[in-house]
């Protein structure tokens, strides 16, 4: 089921764009680090994708219930809202993250290499490339966790456990 999988990526991403409270980056770094953000549109992929998204959350939350999907899809546009209308607290998220990884000139260099056509390509290239990563990220960490268990229980009944 692809609910844990969604959810885990979400946390993750929140995870990621919300450091420590007593990092404080420079007010130099952030500025170009909004910059750089919105330069490569940062948060268009994750605008893109919502709709996807609250479509696959949608039978975990109906569970079969016709009035529940019937109301559901009422209400896609008012999430849809809810979220473009904190589209700008993400992009200071992201902007933020940066600009605790990067310095100011670094991260006016990666903008100036988003300016060149090989940066157009990259940026338009990757939430395609993203998409088929995580694809196979998905189908290979399938792959794994089955061997993985396994092997789990292969070891465990070696310790005498009965498994």
């Amino acid at each position: 089921m692809r609910f844990p999988i969604i959810i885990a990526a979400l946390a993750a991403t929140l995870l990621f764009a919300a450091p420590s409270r007593a990092e404080q980056p420079s007010p130099e770094a952030l500025a170009a680090a909004r910059d750089l953000v919105t330069a490569i549109k940062a948060t268009d992929y994750l605008k893109s994708m919502l709709p996807s998204i609250i479509q696959t959350l949608k039978p975990a939350v109906v569970q079969g219930r016709p009035a529940v999907e019937k109301d559901y899809d009422a209400i896609t546009p008012l999430m849809l809202d809810v979220f473009n209308t904190r589209l700008a607290e993400l992009t200071d998220l992201v902007a933020r993250v940066y600009a605790l990884n990067f310095t100011a000139d670094e991260l006016r260099t990666i903008q100036a290499f988003y300016q060149t056509p090989t940066g157009q390509k990259v940026r338009e290239k990757m939430p395609l490339v993203s998409q088929q990563s995580m694809m196979i990220g998905q189908q290979w960490g399938k792959t794994l966790s089955g061997e993985l268990r396994a092997r789990i229980v292969e070891e465990l009944r070696k310790r005498g456990h009965d498994i």
